[in-house]
């Protein structure tokens, strides 16, 4: 019913740039929050960058003044801009959201597949 497509991932050198982008598909109503995870190897998933419907933001202190999240509302999608990105931003990069449905009462969590964001010379 719903999916979370990322995009933008890729090999870049230390002190590069990259831009992932989320976009959400299916009968939706509304998404609430919406934000970006990441999981290293052999590491626990965690948060990178949130955003709410009203657009206030929130990061990981490893990212902050690096990193921007963005969204649009109207097309139902959000981004992630990363810049100066060091060899320990590398790791799988997941797009996640709260989501309601047409014909639903309640917002659902749903998670993109994952893309691969590498930072090596």
């Amino acid at each position: 019913q719903v999916q979370l497509v990322e995009s933008g991932g890729g090999l870049v050198q230390p002190g590069g740039s990259l831009r992932l982008s989320c976009a959400a598909s299916g009968s939706i109503l509304r998404i609430a929050a919406m934000g970006w995870y990441r999981q290293a190897p052999g590491k626990q998933r965690e948060l990178v960058a949130g955003i709410t419907s009203d657009s206030s933001t929130n990061y990981a202190d490893s990212v902050k003044g690096r990193f921007t999240i963005s969204r649009d509302n109207a097309e139902n999608t959000v981004d992630l801009q990363m810049n100066t990105l060091k060899p320990e931003d590398t790791a799988v990069y997941y797009c996640n959201a709260d989501i309601l449905l047409f014909g639903s009462t309640r917002f659902y969590n749903y998670w993109g597949q994952g893309t691969q964001v590498t930072v090596s010379s």
